[in-house]
């Protein structure tokens, strides 16, 4: 990746209902990965159009719903201005109060993803036992959260005693673990879950599924959200405990946030209360400069990131 610098014209064409925005803060997200992937099969996805989302302020507008001076949220260029043909696709932000960074997270994609995750697919109910894999990022850390407001029992796992003591000081997590320390992941969750998994979050893949699959409880669920372990190998690792899912009826569904933005309104009503009430804890890792944006996306598939992994283009 480079930066490139060029020329903006603040202004939309004559007669359309585009929309300029400035760029105040844009997202990484591990899915962007696939992005830069050549897919024989298409992805949900287009290859190689890295755009992702942000939160912006409109500069020029020649839509009769969108103002200048109005913030949003939704997809957009890794760019300090971007024209947005199509506006409707975006968010205003009704809570402006609200640290607008947290619209690239808690409030925006990645909060609505751990929503609808833990609640429409998981289906939790008081007393369940839940693990969380990269349980610190993004999603983990509000799924995590989620989980105890509803009264369930919350393991995660994170890749650093770091993270591992932010899982259960900051988000009240019951128990966490440093995978890269455990040898025998079958073990360690048996350790945790000496009755089994209700329902595991899933965002790792690879030998992390494969063990969760051996732990889970009769009738368990597992929302598939990300598989960041396997988004840089050219081979993807097979899964060899399929079987569990026959044996135990255990229900694995994938789900994809843009197909429930029906349910945004709802959900950032919930979570703006949640936060304003000291229910919910977030913690991002923002990087400042739009130059930093690639080392910032490089830093989810090293685990160097603390939190939700952000770049701050402007902080007007």
């Amino acid at each position: 990746m480079e930066v490139v610098t060029g020329a903006a014209h603040l202004a939309v064409p004559p007669g359309s209902q585009a929309v300029v925005v400035k760029n105040l803060y844009v997202s990484c997200d591990p899915y962007m990965r696939n992005r830069m992937t050549k897919h024989e099969d298409p992805s949900y996805v287009p290859d190689f159009v890295l755009v992702n989302f942000g939160v912006c302020k409109v500069v020029a507008s020649g839509h009769p719903d969108f103002k200048i001076g109005d913030l949003l949220w939704g997809m957009t260029g890794w760019e300090e201005y971007t024209l947005i043909p199509n506006p409707e696709s975006f968010f205003k932000i009704n809570h402006p109060e609200m640290p607008l960074s947290y619209y690239t997270g808690v409030l925006g994609m990645p909060g609505l993803t751990a929503d609808i995750g833990f609640f429409n697919v998981a289906k939790p109910k008081k007393g369940d036992y839940v693990f969380i894999s990269a349980a610190s990022g993004a999603v983990g850390q509000i799924v995590g959260q989620l989980a105890k407001l509803t009264g369930c029992y919350v393991v995660g796992s994170a890749g650093s005693d770091e993270k591992v003591n932010l899982l259960k000081t900051k988000f009240g997590f019951d128990e966490a673990f440093n995978y890269k320390k455990e040898k025998d992941l079958n073990a360690a969750l048996k350790r945790y879950f000496p009755e089994g998994i209700d329902i595991y979050f899933e965002n790792m893949g690879g030998a992390m599924l494969d063990a969760v699959l051996l732990n889970m409880h009769l009738r368990g669920r597992i929302p598939v959200c990300g598989m960041i372990s396997q988004y840089n190998k050219e081979q993807p690792e097979g899964t060899r405990n399929l079987f569990c899912l026959i044996a135990k009826r255990v229900r694995m569904e994938g789900f994809i946030v843009m197909d429930h933005f029906g349910e945004y309104r709802k959900f950032e009503e919930e979570m703006v209360g949640y936060l304003k009430e000291g229910k919910i804890n977030y913690v991002e890792d923002v990087a400042d400069g739009l130059e930093k944006a690639p080392a910032a996306l490089i830093a989810l598939f090293t685990g160097a990131n603390v939190g939700k992994q952000l770049v701050a283009v402007s902080r007007e």
